[in-house]
C-alpha cells in the first residue's frame, strides 16, 4: 500500500460518500438480512484506520475495501458479514489495528475470517522458504475448510487490483496477472464464478499480451453488429414457440471473452475470423410454477431441435450430472440461419445464479442434497490432501494446486454403475485413485467397456471402467507422468515417499549389519563419512541405495573406514556411488562463483539488445521467444535474466512463485538470426511439396533449417519445421506466403498452446 498522505478534496470526500451508499443500495435491494449497522460501523472503523492513505493511482485508499465490499455483495451475492470483512480486509495488514482489535469490535467470526485475508509479510518468516507467494496461497487454502468466505473475498479483492492494474509498474502488472491467470482466475472458475473468471482471464491476457488483446477486442467489437442481426434472426422463429409454450423466459447472447478466442486461435492455429463459436446462445427460464427443472429444459430443447437441425455429438447434458463447481444446464449445437453453428445454453433462473455465482449462491439453495454436494466436498478432501503432503510449499506445491483447480468435465462409471467425475484427460490411474487409494496403488490396468487398456489410457465420457489389480505391484515414479488429478498426483508421491523410507530403514539394517562384523556400532558420524566418500548428496540417499541393492558395500569396510585402500570392488562401489549423487555439491559451487556478479537494475526497462545476447541475458529453452513476442524476464541469481514468451507455462509459474525477480524486458536492435522457433504445416499431400516450402525458407527468406519432422497420410500431410529466424513479422510473413500455396492449408508459428500434430 502506498504511504501517501495528502488531505482529500471535497469532491473525494464526496466520492468516498457516494461509492459508499452505493454499497449500502446494494446491500438493502439483496435477499439478505438488513443489518446495516454493522457495516456502518466497519466502514467507519476502516475509513478511520487508513486515514489519508492513497492507492499508487493517486485516489483514496478506502476505495478499494468500498469495491471489494460492492463485489462481494452485488457479484458473489454474500451478506452482512462478509461485507464487513471486505472493508476491513487490509485494516490487520496494513494499519496499527490488530486482529484481537478487529475481535473487540466485530466478534470471532469476522475476526477470523479478517486474519484468513491478512498476507504472511516477510518479517514474519523465520526459517528460509521457497516461495512467501506460495506460502500465502498455502495458507489462503487452510482457510476453506473453516470458512470459504475468505476465499471469495480473497478473488473479489483480487478482482478489483486487476480492474486497477494499470497504475502498477510492468513488472509488478506481470507477476500479479500471472498469479492470477495461473491460480485465481481456475479458482473462480472452480468455485463456480463463471464472469468473474472470465473477466480475471481477460485483464489477465490484456497486460501478458496487449497488443494481442486490443486486436481481439477491436475485432469482437467491429463484429457486435453483424452478430446481433444473426441473433435477432436465430431468435425470432423460437420466440414464437416458447410464447405459445406459455414460457416465462430470458433469451440473450453472450460473446466468448477475449481471452478464450486468443486460446482458440492459439491451439488450433487459425484466425479470429474461423472462430465459429465466438458467441452462444442462453435460454433462462422461470420455474416457480413448480414444473420439474430438468423437464422444462427437455421440453424447450425440443423445440429448438424441431425449429434447427441439432449436432448431436456437441450435446452436454449438465443437469443429470452437474460439474464439479456445482454448474447446471443443457448446451446444444444447432445450425442456424446463414449455415452457422449456434451454441445454445438452456438453464432455469435457479441454475444461472449458481452459474454467475457459483459457490455462494450454491449455499442459498441447499435445502435438499444435491450431487453438487458431493463433487464439492470431494474437491475440499482433495485441498486438506494437498495441504498435509510435506511438499506442501513451493512451485510443486502450487503445480498440485493448478491440477485440482479444474472443474470436473466427464463422467465415468464403475462396474455396479457408480458415477465417477474426472477431468478431461484423466487417466486409468486416476480413475483407480477416485475410487479408493489402495485400488490405486496395486493398479496394472483396466477393463474400458470390457476390453483390456493399460494404465496410461485416457478415459472419455460414458467409459465403464473395471480395474484390474496385482499384490506385487507397487507405485512407481513413472505413474506421475500418468496422471492428471492432484489427489492421484498427491498419493503416488505418498506412495513413493513411504517405499523410500522402507529402503532407508533397510539400508540401516544392512549398514548396521556390516558395521557389527567389524565391530564397530552404527552412528551418524560413520553414515556421513561413508555419504561423503561414495559422493552421496545426503544420509538418506546413501541407505536408500543400500537398501534397494543398487549400491554395495566394499567388502573391506573396515579398510575404509580407517582410510586406507578401498580396494578394487570398492572403487566400482565409490564410482556407482557418484551416478546416485544429485548434483547438489555442484549446484553450490555455481552459485559460490556467481557471487559478487552485478545484478540487474529493476529501476530501469531492461533492453534486449544484440551485443548483449549470451551477456546479460539469454533466451528460455522452454518457449523460444524471439523479438516481437510478449516476454518477460527472470533474473537467474548469477546476473543473467532468462527471457520466457510471457504465455510460457515455465513464464507463468515464476510469476506466481518468484514475482519479486521478475523484470517486462523490450525489445532492442536485433539484427542476426539467432532465433529459434518452429512453424506448424499442414494441408494436402502433392509431388514437389517439400521443395516448395524450402524454397519460400531458403530463397525468398534467406532462414536457417534447423529441423523438419513430415508425415503423409491417406492424401494429407502434417509437421514441424524449426528454423532460426529474426522475429516474429518475419515468421507471419513466411507464413502468410507458404499458405498461397493451393496445396498448403494451414501454416503458422507453433505456441505452446498450439495442437502440435
Amino acid at each position: 500500500m502506498e504511504q501517501l498522505y495528502t488531505a482529500f478534496s471535497p469532491e473525494e470526500e464526496a466520492l468516498i460518500e457516494r461509492e459508499y451508499q452505493a454499497l449500502i443500495y446494494d446491500y438493502v435491494n439483496s435477499p439478505h438480512r438488513k443489518k446495516t449497522e454493522i457495516i456502518d460501523r466497519a466502514f467507519r472503523l476502516a475509513r478511520h484506520a487508513h486515514g489519508l492513505v492513497r492507492r499508487r493511482s493517486g485516489e483514496p485508499y478506502i476505495l478499494h475495501p468500498i469495491a471489494v465490499a460492492r463485489i462481494v455483495c452485488k457479484e458473489i451475492g454474500l451478506g452482512s458479514t462478509s461485507i464487513c470483512c471486505a472493508l476491513l480486509h487490509d485494516v490487520v495488514e496494513d494499519t496499527e489495528y490488530t486482529v484481537e482489535d478487529i475481535r473487540h469490535h466485530f466478534g470471532d467470526k469476522i475476526a477470523q475470517i479478517v486474519e484468513g485475508l491478512t498476507k504472511i509479510s516477510a518479517q514474519q518468516v523465520t526459517q528460509p522458504i521457497d516461495s512467501l507467494q506460495a506460502q500465502n496461497i498455502r495458507k489462503l487454502l487452510l482457510t476453506i475448510g473453516d470458512d470459504a468466505r475468505v476465499i471469495l473475498i480473497k478473488i473479489a479483492d483480487r478482482l478489483h487490483n486487476m480492474r486497477t492494474l494499470a497504475s502498477m509498474k510492468p513488472e509488478k502488472q506481470l507477476k500479479i496477472a500471472g498469479e492470477t491467470a495461473y491460480f485465481y482466475a481456475p479458482l473462480a472458475d472452480r468455485l463456480g464464478l463463471f464472469s468473474i473468471k472470465t473477466e480475471l482471464e481477460d485483464l489477465s491476457f490484456r497486460y501478458e499480451h496487449p497488443e494481442a488483446y486490443r486486436e481481439i477486442l477491436r475485432k469482437v467489437q467491429e463484429s457486435e453488429a453483424g452478430r446481433e442481426d444473426l441473433f435477432q434472426r436465430f431468435a425470432e422463429p423460437l420466440k414464437a414457440r416458447f410464447d405459445a409454450m406459455g414460457l416465462v423466459y430470458e433469451m440473450k447472447a453472450r460473446v466468448k471473452g477475449c481471452f478464450s478466442i486468443w486460446r482458440k486461435m492459439q491451439s488450433k492455429g487459425i484466425p479470429f475470423e474461423e472462430v465459429y463459436d465466438l458467441f452462444a446462445v442462453r435460454i433462462i427460464f422461470d420455474s416457480s410454477d413448480g414444473y420439474p427443472e430438468k423437464n422444462r429444459c427437455w421440453d424447450i430443447y425440443t423445440t429448438i431441435t424441431e425449429t434447427y437441425r441439432n449436432r448431436p455429438e456437441r450435446l452436454r447434458d449438465w443437469i443429470s450430472t452437474p460439474k464439479g463447481n456445482g454448474y447446471q444446464a443443457l448446451h446444444l449445437t444447432v445450425l442456424g440461419p446463414d449455415a452457422q453453428w449456434v451454441e445454445v445454453q438452456i438453464r432455469s433462473q435457479r441454475m444461472n445464479e449458481i452459474a454467475e455465482q457459483g459457490l455462494a449462491a450454491h449455499w442459498r439453495y441447499k435445502g435438499n442434497e444435491v450431487e453438487e454436494d458431493r463433487e464439492l466436498t470431494i474437491w475440499l478432501d482433495t485441498i486438506r490432501e494437498v495441504l498435509n503432503h510435506p511438499d506442501s510449499e513451493g512451485m510443486e506445491f502450487l503445480d498440485t494446486v493448478h491440477l485440482s483447480l479444474h472443474a470436473n468435465d466427464i463422467t465415468t462409471f464403475t462396474p455396479k454403475g457408480r458415477t465417477i467425475t474426472l477431468p478431461i484427460q484423466a487417466s486409468v490411474l486416476d480413475f483407480a485413485y477416485a475410487v479408493h487409494t489402495d485400488l490405486g496403488d496395486r493398479c496394472i490396468g483396466a477393463k474400458v467397456n470390457h476390453k483390456v487398456v493399460p494404465i496410461s489410457q485416457v478415459l472419455t465420457n460414458g467409459d465403464q471402467v473395471e480395474i484390474l489389480t496385482s499384490r506385487s505391484v507397487r507405485p512407481e515414479p513413472s505413474w506421475l507422468d500418468f496422471v492428471t488429478t492432484a489427489y492421484a498426483k498427491v498419493k503416488i508421491e505418498t506412495a513413493l515417499r513411504r517405499h523410500q523410507r522402507e529402503l532407508v530403514t533397510r539400508g540401516e539394517e544392512l549398514l548396521e549389519a556390516a558395521l557389527a562384523e567389524t565391530g564397530r556400532p552404527l552412528s551418524s558420524d560413520i553414515i556421513n563419512k561413508l555419504t561423503h566418500l561414495y559422493s552421496f548428496d545426503r544420509p538418506d540417499t546413501l541407505l536408500r541405495h543400500i537398501g534397494d541393492g543398487s549400491f554395495s558395500l566394499p567388502q573391506d569396510l573396515d579398510a575404509v573406514l580407517r582410510g586406507k585402500s578401498e580396494g578394487r570392488l570398492g572403487r566400482v562401489s565409490r564410482a556407482i556411488g557418484g551416478l546416485f549423487s544429485s548434483g547438489r555439491d555442484k549446484g553450490t559451487k555455481g552459485s559460490t562463483e556467481t557471487e559478487g556478479q552485478e545484478h540487474v537494475d529493476h529501476s530501469h526497462r531492461f533492453e534486449l539488445t544484440e551485443d548483449g545476447y549470451g551477456i546479460r541475458y539469454r533466451m528460455a529453452p522452454c518457449c523460444h521467444p524471439i523479438p516481437g513476442d510478449d516476454i518477460l524476464g527472470v533474473e537467474d541469481g548469477s546476473g543473467k535474466v532468462v527471457v520466457h514468451r510471457s504465455s510460457c507455462p515455465e513464464a507463468t509459474r515464476y510469476k506466481t512463485t518468484q514475482g519479486d525477480q521478475l523484470l517486462a524486458p523490450v525489445w532492442g536492435a536485433q539484427h542476426s538470426p539467432l532465433f529459434e522457433t518452429s512453424i506448424v504445416i499442414g494441408g494436402i499431400d502433392s509431388r514437389g511439396l517439400l521443395n516448395a516450402i524450402t524454397q519460400v525458407l531458403l530463397e525468398d527468406f534467406k532462414v536457417s533449417i534447423t529441423a523438419i519432422q513430415m508425415a503423409a497420410k491417406d492424401g494429407v500431410f502434417e509437421g514441424v519445421i524449426s528454423l532460426r529466424t529474426l522475429g516474429v513479422s518475419q515468421v507471419e510473413a513466411i507464413c502468410a506466403l507458404l499458405r498461397r500455396n493451393e496445396a498448403i492449408h494451414e501454416a503458422y508459428r507453433l505456441s505452446e498452446l498450439s495442437e502440435r500434430p
